[in-house]
């Protein structure tokens, strides 16, 4: 594959290049080689490599600050290095170098077939190496994920006795917290291991997260929506599907759908705020549960993860509004309300985005979905027809950059379909597919040994006095 970022295997081939010698993980190994193993391998070569470019490179400018950067958000500032993905503003995402489409293409399916959705086992294996895997190798990572998935004995009951008004998000970050004490990376940091050996047990602590989410998010569901009462899982199945089973859904075109979105919600790029806050506990050398743990507070914000439900609310809202009136489900009627959105102050949840500026390929896999399994789709219809207004309106509007679609404005119609319709637990899938990326980059922050991270903060008269010195900048 294609490198993900910098310090991604282009720095390795140019490094190898110099003469030096670099294993490229599984191209060196057996094509059923162990993923722990494979990232054994690959672990010298990397290090070799970002420490070349640091040298050949360090001292150079790769970006400069506005003070609207500083004032909002740091917003596109290049100031972080994020091996898993690359985010561009007209392409969208690419994982290790893939779009979405190629991965649909590549990655192993469940069931054998190409046409079927990659399972995220394989992402993950994607992920943490830059190589597609053989089904074999993601079939290994099904069983070491099963293997891992028993909850402690504590953390069940701690789930059950929480008030079933809490936000599942709240829950989520609870139940992470709560897995904290089996955190092997804590009591080898305690006990004093070597800073290089850190990456081995950041690597047990991730793929026990990993195997241990499903889990969790089902014992939150099912006390919160139903008897609590969850569904035994099936060796035979992938960790989709017996994520599915434990929720209490056994549709195989469900599963399909659960491999779609775990997929394409688990990494884009480092600067948002689940990915940036993971990492940045991360670096204060907190174990994977809190880091995790504060990423997913993050992803509950309403500018975040908990977009999906704003959405999937206002497309009801419009649909029950169109009855009540009697109205027809087409362009114009759709273009009405749209302005009747905006005129009101409020937004239309689902459009734009921070950096992309043309339609987000996550939603356009959603759709190819929908036309493929829910077609005749009420809901699914109402999305398309929006699809086709919306983007004129919000260009007409002209208060947005970007008048396309993102992931959240389709993901919540699918899992409505599906008789999944707790809006506001939406945000827990999202979050079991976000620790994939952000869990797979946690893992190289520490092979890598990335350092604490500490940005500078200045005042508002600090700015004032810069200018009065520098009336142009820098």
């Amino acid at each position: 594959g294609q490198a993900g970022g910098i310090g991604g295997l282009a720095s390795m081939l140019a490094w190898a290049r110099r003469g030096h010698v670099v294993r490229l993980g599984t191209r060196s190994l057996s094509s059923t080689a162990a993923l722990k193993d494979t990232l054994a391998a690959m672990i010298p070569g990397k290090q070799a490599a970002w420490k070349q470019m640091k040298t050949d490179h360090g001292h150079k400018v790769i970006d400069k600050v506005t003070l609207d950067q500083a004032l909002g958000g740091a917003r596109s500032v290049k100031c972080m290095v994020w091996e898993t993905s690359l985010l561009d503003a007209e392409e969208g995402i690419r994982f290790r170098g893939y779009t979405i489409p190629e991965l649909q293409k590549l990655l192993p399916t469940f069931s054998g077939v190409v046409e079927d959705e990659p399972m995220p086992e394989g992402l993950l294996w994607l992920l943490l190496t830059g190589e597609i895997p053989t089904k074999a190798q993601v079939d290994m990572v099904t069983k070491d994920l099963a293997a891992r998935a028993t909850l402690p004995a504590h953390v069940e009951p701690l789930l059950r006795s929480l008030p079933k008004d809490m936000h599942p998000m709240t829950q989520l970050s609870i139940g992470v917290l709560a897995l904290q004490t089996e955190s092997l990376f804590a009591k080898a940091y305690h006990d004093g291991v070597p800073k290089a050996k850190y990456w081995e047990y950041v690597y047990e602590d991730s793929m026990n997260l990993i195997a241990r989410l499903p889990a969790v998010a089902a014992i939150i569901y099912r006390c919160k929506y139903h008897d609590g009462v969850v569904g035994k899982t099936d060796p035979s199945l992938d960790y989709s599907a017996n994520f599915n089973r434990m929720l209490g859904f056994t549709d195989p075109a469900f599963d399909e759908l659960m491999r779609l979105y775990i997929t394409i919600h688990s990494d884009h790029e480092g600067g948002n705020a689940s990915a940036h806050a993971t990492h940045l506990v991360g670096s204060t050398l907190s174990d994977p549960y809190l880091s995790l743990s504060g990423g997913f507070n993050a992803l509950a914000g309403p500018l975040h993860g908990l977009a999906n439900q704003e959405v999937l609310g206002w497309i009801l809202d419009l649909q029950k509004t169109f009855k009540e009136r009697g109205k027809e489900v087409n362009n114009e009627t759709i273009k009405e309300f749209a302005w009747e959105t905006l005129n009101s102050g409020k937004v239309i949840p689902g459009y734009g985005h921070a950096v992309l500026r043309k339609t987000d390929p996550r939603y356009t896999c959603q759709r190819e979905f929908a036309l493929k399994h829910l077609p005749d789709s009420e809901l699914f219809k109402i999305v398309e027809t929006i699809y086709q207004v919306v983007p004129g309106v919000l260009t007409e509007h002209g208060k947005t950059k970007n008048p396309y679609p993102n992931v959240d404005s389709h993901s919540g119609v699918l899992l409505q379909h599906y008789n999944f319709t707790q809006h506001d637990y939406y945000t827990v899938l999202f979050g079991v597919g976000r620790a994939f990326g952000v869990l797979s980059q946690l893992f190289w922050d520490r092979a890598l040994g990335l350092p604490l991270e500490r940005p500078k903060s200045v005042t508002p008269e600090w700015i004032q006095d810069f200018f009065k010195k520098n009336p142009d900048g820098i």
